[in-house]
């Protein structure tokens, strides 16, 4: 071989790693919209890229993600929605509630989204059924509204006495007045007076727990809300400071300093949301995936607190417990 030829061989056999990459697939894009902010929900995030890992997609590998943060403005997320779908995006994570799933939803009728919701998708027409979503919708759901009377019972088996109960609600949640009719019902049962607190979630806490020093309420029960998680440790501080017990929907209250906490494990619905993504980019339809209902629950309660505020937590309540804080 002429060393003309045999240079011309070796230069294009130098070319076929690049001609090789140059044809690879780009990595699919997905979207995820929450209506809080990244520092808060870091750890929900690692979670939802534990579900994707476990489909064997890794950010910046083969996945690239595009994040939407609302900030606490629900009222940005359709705008937010818009931009990812401009993205070309090959799924949307909307997570953390209603009205993110609800800006995916009429931003596109095509690309599919994964929801993680505190609600019933049937009940707020975001899918046909739970076994048959239909559409390009489904994903992870904690029917919060099912919990909330479990909830009541066990503020019941806590606080000996109680009489009237506040619930802090979020007045712009479509999910926390399915909670507060639930709320009120079980109550209601024991012969509870039920006081409503209505925050808008936009820092006006301290104004929602005014009623709290007209009236004294034996005990309190938060609803379910990103931007109350987001805000927790001023509500954990308000309700210490108007001396009232209070029961939340997630672990992290009592991690901070809550009496205590029932309700589904929020990182395992966003890895299975991750994982929901996984298989979509996989070639599954959402019609075709059912709405899964969260399976993991935790109970936990912060004994230092319940110190504080003169309780006694009885044995078997320990007992009962996933984690006691001591």
């Amino acid at each position: 071989m002429r060393r003309r030829e045999f240079i011309g061989v070796l230069g294009g056999a130098a070319a076929w790693p690049l001609a090789a990459r140059a044809q690879q697939p780009a990595a699919p894009i997905i979207g995820f919209l929450n209506p809080a902010s990244s520092t808060e929900f870091a750890y929900r995030v690692a979670a939802f890229r534990e579900g994707l890992a476990e489909m064997g997609y890794v950010e910046n590998q083969n996945v690239k993600i595009e994040y939407r943060w609302g900030q606490h403005q629900y009222d940005r997320l359709p705008e937010l929605a818009t931009d990812l779908v401009q993205h070309r995006v090959a799924a949307i994570a909307a997570t953390g509630g209603v009205p993110s799933v609800r800006a995916a939803k009429t931003a596109t009728s095509g690309i599919p989204i994964i929801f993680t919701f505190e609600g019933d998708p049937v009940e707020f027409g975001l899918v046909a059924s739970l076994n048959h979503p239909g559409g390009n919708v489904t994903g992870i759901t904690m029917i919060s509204s099912l919990i909330v009377p479990r909830r009541i019972g066990l503020l019941r088996d806590v606080i000996p006495g109680i009489k009237t109960i506040a619930i802090l609600m979020n007045s712009t949640s479509p999910a926390n007045k399915a909670e507060v009719a639930a709320a009120e019902q079980a109550a209601r049962t024991f012969g509870w007076q039920v006081r409503v607190l209505s925050a808008s979630g936009n820092g006006d806490f301290g104004e929602a727990f005014q009623p709290l020093t007209r009236e004294r309420a034996d005990a309190l029960l938060v609803c379910t809300d990103p931007i109350f998680e987001s805000q927790r440790d001023q509500i954990i501080a308000l309700a210490a400071h108007h001396v009232v017990p209070a029961i939340y929907a997630l672990r992290e209250y009592p991690m901070s300093g809550g009496l205590m906490s029932y309700g589904a494990s929020i990182t395992d619905l966003y890895r299975q949301a991750g994982v929901y993504i996984g298989r979509i980019l996989k070639g599954e339809r959402p019609a075709d995936l059912p709405v899964m209902q969260a399976s993991k629950f935790e109970f936990v309660i912060n004994l230092k607190t319940a110190k504080t505020l003169g309780l006694t937590i009885p044995n078997q309540m320990q007992l009962l417990a996933d984690e006691v804080i001591e």
